[in-house]
């Protein structure tokens, strides 16, 4: 019994140690990153009066190593993220904003269930948004090293739009990877493709106005097609070559025209032949995830308008996700 007390001292002691020695390296960290700040314009004030209190916030870690498109399969993460009370909560969102809506839907050319559903799966139509402080959270993440030298640019990019006072850095909470808004922008997207579109002098991402009116913005910017095809589900032959199947989302390899794959997909016949001459990929998205997953099933061919989504979020379980709340949506909405 003293001996198990005994080592679990040791190892109470020892995470102690730990985290002092990471809070340590992250003040060594915030000290160097500031040199980097003042290179690129920001202004000392701004600096000291945004990032004094920036803290490593080692959750933010542990949500990097372990998101949901890492570890659920397809089937699981659609459902989760396309229930008929997510339908039912979008028609109500959509009923009481309709004219906003509509309005922007016709001045960007976006359809409104694309902006609905990217809305109902980032922040549940603007009811959670996130609680995490962003800039603690973009310096935690570049701090780390795995995707260091892209967190830093986004905080970089933060700290411009706030020394420029194109945000308020008192509003700055959302997401753990540091991500804003009704629509979850990341600093970047927000410098490229945010509107203020109710012309009051400031961008305002957790207002539908600004909020909608970027989004759109940003799918229109990025080359999405208003009712041009997502994806299909489809059932391959398993003479299929293998060098066809796309299990990663960082790049689309091997597309051709849809006519060319359809003597490998036993269900062609459900697809449209108006698509036969449309380059289309083929994504058989669980086996990235799941080892001893059927490489065959489920499979899917996407089209140009899903490689859009994928600009958004690069994840093949989102984008088909996005896509089969839009289609849902279609039914409910006029």
């Amino acid at each position: 019994m003293k001996l198990i007390r005994f080592l679990l001292i040791i190892l109470f002691s020892s995470g102690l140690n730990v985290c002092a020695d990471i809070n340590l390296e992250f003040e060594k960290w915030k000290k160097n990153f500031k040199i980097i700040a003042l290179n690129n314009n920001i202004s000392e004030n701004t600096f000291d009066l945004v990032m004094s209190n920036t803290k490593f916030l080692p959750n933010v870690i542990k949500y990097d190593r372990f998101q949901p498109e890492f570890y659920e399969d397809t089937k699981t993460y659609i459902n989760k993220r396309t229930s008929n009370k997510k339908v039912s909560k979008g028609a109500n969102f959509y009923n009481q904003n309709i004219n906003l809506i509509k309005s922007i839907e016709e001045k960007f050319s976006i359809e409104k269930e694309l902006l609905l559903s990217l809305m109902g799966i980032e922040t549940n139509f603007g009811t959670y948004v996130g609680k995490m402080d962003i800039l603690s959270s973009l310096a935690t993440l570049s701090f780390d090293k795995r995707r260091s030298e892209f967190f830093t640019k986004e905080l970089l990019i933060l700290l411009d739009l706030i020394e420029n006072k194109q945000i308020d850095y008192e509003t700055l909470y959302g997401s753990w990877a540091g991500a804003f808004g009704f629509f979850q922008f990341m600093p970047s997207t927000m410098l490229n493709y945010a509107i203020d579109y109710d012309k009051n002098g400031s961008i305002n991402l957790k207002s539908n106005i600004d909020a909608y009116a970027s989004a759109a913005n940003y799918l229109k910017q990025i080359g999405w097609k208003s009712n041009a095809p997502c994806f299909y589900r489809i059932n391959l032959s398993n003479k299929i070559p293998k060098k066809y199947l796309n299990v990663s989302a960082k790049k689309l390899h091997n597309k051709m025209e849809l006519k060319h794959f359809k003597k490998f997909i036993i269900n062609a016949e459900n697809i449209d032949t108006k698509y036969d001459n449309l380059k289309i990929a083929i994504i058989t998205p669980d086996k990235d995830i799941i080892p001893d997953a059927d490489t065959l099933n489920p499979a899917f061919i996407v089209f140009d308008n899903y490689e859009i989504i994928l600009q958004w979020n690069r994840s093949l379980r989102f984008a088909l996700a996005v896509c089969t709340l839009k289609n849902k949506f279609k039914n409910e909405i006029q």
